[in-house]
């Protein structure tokens, strides 16, 4: 799933539920065209919110020690 998909399903359902004027026995063709663009929309939220989780920052500190050594401390972030 991806942006793509979102609006591809949001264009869809739009064009279904405003544009279309035919009739198909036993299918509401307006109101799978309103549920097509609902469901393309929650795509499109539920991507930008995936994508902003996976963007975490991180840090990356190196210590030298006294003796010479080093040791490496990594933090991650989210930003939540």
């Amino acid at each position: 799933m991806g942006y793509g998909l979102g609006a591809f399903l949001l264009a869809v359902g739009l064009i279904l539920a405003l544009a279309v004027n035919a009739s198909v026995q036993g299918v509401d063709l307006q109101m799978v065209g309103w549920i097509l663009a609902i469901v393309g929309a929650l795509v499109i939220v539920l991507t930008a919110i995936t994508w902003n989780r996976a963007r975490g920052t991180r840090t990356v500190a190196t210590r030298t020690h006294a003796d010479g050594t080093q040791t490496q401390e990594e933090r991650r972030s989210s930003g939540f």
